[in-house]
């Protein structure tokens, strides 16, 4: 009944990293570089894609809807970050809030099933290679990245339901650089349970269900790698998914950190770093993983900017 008469936060305040200003100038200069390179990086490589005509197979699909997906997932959080760096007063109005909260968990949920389809994508290329044209069709590829989509979308709107239920009549303090739903849970002062159960649900429904994808079909995929006999066919077949199981291992590892660990004051720090791997620096590292250590993104930059 209490709840009723109090008055509803309009604006958060984020605790960000430092309250030092050598400090936080140091990792506004870092953070800027970070998302340079990411703008660079993904623009760069949807750009490439889109250009090259030896870039057409469903995997540069893929990639290219996964570097669209970092770009804005990166935009909605980096440079909100950078103006609190340079700013004394560090807050975010509500409604800037939730659209946060929403486009985030909108994009971070279609970047897991992105990569939970991309290692499907391997997984037939590398143990069915003879219907691999038919399963991956430009149909089928589409629907893929659709329903992607979809579910982050679904995910989105059900973490945006939830914060609207909330009430916030106490502290308006975030302990985090960028509004996140679970922090915002534990700073509500109205019944979290059901809130806490669509968090748990949608992370672990769409989490886990995603990562079952990505480990069933790298299973699959070592098994046939080592049947291989040739070293050379075996060399061969694993560099065609290495550089996505790294960008695998960096974003489910640092989001199963955020959202599936029970959380504690002590590990407030840890926290806020994870969340720095997982909303900054993957996005600028999947264009780097992916133009470096893939023979095919060289060969078409080469191509595009060699001067005849």
């Amino acid at each position: 009944m209490a709840e009723s008469n109090c008055t509803q936060a309009t604006e958060f305040s984020l605790t960000g990293f430092t309250e030092d200003p050598v400090t936080q100038a140091t990792l506004f200069l870092m953070f800027l570089l970070t998302y340079l390179v990411t703008i660079l990086g993904n623009l760069g490589m949807i750009t490439l894609i889109r250009a090259s005509t030896q870039l057409r197979s469903p995997m540069y699909y893929f990639l290219g809807n996964l570097a669209f997906v970092d770009l804005c997932s990166s935009t909605v959080i980096t440079p909100k970050m950078l103006v609190d760096f340079m700013s004394e007063k560090k807050g975010i109005a509500y409604a800037g809030c939730v659209a946060q909260v929403f486009i985030f968990d909108l994009f971070g949920m279609t970047e897991c099933f992105l990569l939970a389809m991309m290692a499907y994508d391997r997984y037939v290329a590398i143990c069915h290679p003879l219907v691999y044209p038919h399963v991956m069709s430009p149909k089928c590829c589409f629907q893929l990245v659709a329903g992607s989509y979809l579910v982050g979308l679904i995910n989105g709107m059900g973490q945006t339901i939830s914060m609207s239920r909330l009430s916030f009549c106490g502290s308006s303090i975030i302990d985090l650089f960028f509004c996140d739903i679970s922090p915002l849970i534990s700073l509500s002062t109205s019944d979290t349970a059901l809130s806490h159960i669509i968090l748990r649900t949608s992370a672990s429904l769409f989490g886990m269900s995603s990562g079952l994808v990505v480990l069933v079909s790298y299973m699959a995929i070592i098994s046939a790698i080592l049947s291989i006999n040739s070293a050379e066919g075996k060399r061969k077949a694993f560099s065609t998914c290495a550089s996505h199981l790294t960008t695998v291992s960096i974003f489910y590892g640092t989001a199963f950190f955020m959202y599936l660990r029970p959380s504690s004051d002590s590990s407030r720090e840890a926290d806020k770093w994870a969340a720095v791997l997982y909303t900054v620096v993957t996005p600028m590292l999947n264009p780097l993983i992916y133009s470096l250590r893939n023979k095919e993104v060289k060969e078409a930059l080469r191509r595009l900017t060699k001067i005849k």
